[in-house]
């Protein structure tokens, strides 16, 4: 088969979905990836995978701007005889699946979380949401597609708004994590506690939380280095400016590292990893610290609750609750015996359901399944 991987940014492509293009390419299929230019494009050419830059502004509403979009997608889908379009994110899946159908293709559409139009309570998100509705239902219908959720919420969510029939429904939990690379330190974690949010720089990620429970903790007078690991996303509405993240650097309340490479280094020597975040598809963040052995604390959010099962592989705190965020680190910081329990059980929950190689084959018995249905 000839499939595309459609996606926001290149490096979504670059970290979240190389395993499947590589594996997919293992297998005997011909893989193109598409999403606006970057960086991270000539990586995935270098792994030596077909990528190609897509005129595509995140963030644009302008109808021309669109339309011309929908229009270059369909010219690719065509030139490139595909047989299947698997989009990523709402905007690429509404985007692909409309040409992929108006071609007659086969489509895979992967909401990995519902993104700011749905989790924001700002006017223009409101105002955005029912034009969103429809186009999904447009995009997602049809015996020739397939809609993949990462959590049995937003498979309720997307049958009971009738977005999607339940038939067409598959339920893949993440695009995986490397348990080999991502895997607990031969040596000591860090002798400072650590607590560490890695995600994009997002306030829905729950970064406002993380910084009250900072500062209500080094309030006490406790020794806690609280990191924050990642970049802000100027395409997204929800993002915070790097002028607030350096200030909050420089007042020592956090330590700010921007972009990090060696996350599985990061990981390996932290003590707790939070995630304190509003709405989730199935966050690899989490699933990554778990593969490392960390203990988990995340909100009782969809996608979150999915990774993190309370007091038995991570804690669960309330969303939007900094005062429940403080105390579950305080918890782990003064029981060690339980935060290493709990980590040890994120471990092997990580190797029992998240590895990649699963995700991968799971992923790949789709594009079989819509092949064989033809």
């Amino acid at each position: 088969m000839k499939i595309i991987l459609f996606a926001n940014t290149d490096w979504y492509l670059y970290n979240f979905r190389r395993s499947l293009a590589l594996g997919a390419q293992a297998a005997g299929h011909n893989v193109l990836l598409v999403s606006p230019p970057g960086p991270y494009g000539q990586k995935l050419i270098e792994l030596g995978l077909r990528w190609t830059p897509a005129p595509m502004d995140r963030r644009s509403l302008n109808p021309l701007r669109e339309a011309a979009l929908l229009r270059w997608l369909f010219g690719l889908v065509r030139a490139e005889q595909a047989d299947i379009v698997h989009g990523f994110t709402i905007k690429c899946v509404v985007y692909g699946a409309l040409a992929a159908r108006l071609a007659g293709l086969a489509r895979v559409n992967a909401v990995a979380g519902m993104g700011y139009v749905f989790i924001s309570d700002e006017l223009k998100a409101r105002l955005l949401r029912p034009i969103v509705r429809s186009l999904m239902r447009l995009a997602l219908g049809g015996c020739r597609a397939r809609l993949v959720l990462q959590n049995e919420d937003d498979v309720a969510l997307f049958i009971n708004s009738g977005l999607a029939a339940p038939e067409n429904i598959r339920l893949i939990p993440g695009s995986g994590v490397d348990c080999g690379r991502f895997a607990p330190s031969t040596g000591a974690r860090s002798r400072n506690f650590t607590v560490v949010l890695a995600s994009r720089m997002l306030w829905d990620k729950g970064v406002r939380e993380f910084i009250e429970a900072a500062k209500a903790l080094k309030g006490e007078g406790r020794v806690i280095r609280f990191i924050l690991a990642g970049t802000p996303d100027p395409g997204n509405p929800a993002t915070i400016s790097e002028q607030v993240l350096d200030e909050w650097h420089a007042s020592g309340l956090v330590e700010w590292l921007g972009h990090c490479d060696d996350m599985a280094r990061l990981f390996a020597e932290a003590n707790v990893v939070a995630l304190p975040s509003y709405r989730e598809g199935l966050p690899k963040s989490l699933i990554e610290a778990a593969a490392c052995g960390c203990a988990l604390v995340t909100s009782n959010v969809p996608g979150c609750n999915s990774v993190v099962t309370d007091g038995v592989d991570g804690l669960i705190v309330p969303v939007r609750s900094s005062a429940g965020l403080a105390r579950a680190i305080a918890r782990l910081q003064d029981d060690p015996p339980l935060a290493l329990r709990l980590g040890e059980a994120a471990r092997a929950k990580a190797i029992r359901e998240y590895d990649e190689r699963i995700i991968v084959a799971r992923t790949i018995a789709v594009y079989e399944e819509l092949a064989t249905s033809n």
